[in-house]
């Protein structure tokens, strides 16, 4: 017999900070449902058959923060800011919110309009439907003040060809709440960040996520 977790409050504090795991048992997508807010939170899961994380993920480390404007485009923002910032640009305010929804779109375009592009990104459309239909989805995301979260790092990492880190501060991993440094929970185009024939490799982006859905910029 299986033994039990200890309490629900336990299970719901690995998912809180990220460290639950999912398995993907099913060779299709649970049916989707439409009940989901359009600010509800989202949590970070690994899909796929690769569940095993490296002891190595469980070590704090030290970067600067970059605080980024939380206006629903936080994610996106960051992202962009790590991009430009890897290259030795600086964005202005007006090109750092340009650019943010250029991300955003370019999701919608791939999921949403190109019944060509969007198989492509079988894992993303995957944890889109588990919370709500793709038609809902699409809808939402057309709104400049959409949260981006997993679904959305899983189709940028691929599409920008850009390897990504999320972070969240340590003293939220540890149970006694409190620590220095960053943990890293999650890993999106780490195959990006070698050097191959398609290109060479990429610095990662790494996006400190600390509650409330809230992303910033690690440095």
């Amino acid at each position: 017999m299986a033994t039990k977790p200890s309490s629900n409050s336990a299970i719901l504090e690995e998912i809180r900070i990220g460290l639950a795991e999912f398995e993907l048992v099913v060779s299709s997508p649970p049916p989707p449902t439409t009940n989901v807010s359009p600010n509800s939170v989202s949590f970070f899961a690994r899909i796929g058959p690769n569940l095993q994380v490296s002891p190595a993920l469980t070590k704090a480390q030290s970067f600067r923060v970059h605080r980024v404007t939380g206006d629903g485009r936080c994610m996106f923002r960051a992202l962009v800011k790590g991009m430009a910032m890897n290259k030795s640009l600086t964005l202005s305010p007006r090109e750092e919110t340009h650019n943010a929804d250029e991300l955003r779109m370019a999701i919608k375009e791939v999921l949403c309009d190109s019944d060509k592009e969007r198989h492509q990104y079988e894992e993303a459309l995957i944890a889109i439907t588990v919370e709500e239909s793709l038609k809902r989805y699409c809808q939402r995301i057309g709104r400049p003040d959409f949260w981006g979260g997993e679904s959305e790092l899983l189709v940028l990492s691929k599409l920008c060809r850009q390897p990504i880190v999320v972070y969240i501060p340590a003293h939220e991993h540890t149970r006694a709440g409190y620590g220095s440094g960053f943990i890293p929970i999650a890993e999106y185009g780490a195959d990006f960040g070698k050097s191959s024939k398609q290109g060479k490799s990429k610095k990662a982006v790494r996006l400190l996520y600390s509650g409330s859905n809230h992303y910033d910029l690690l440095v």
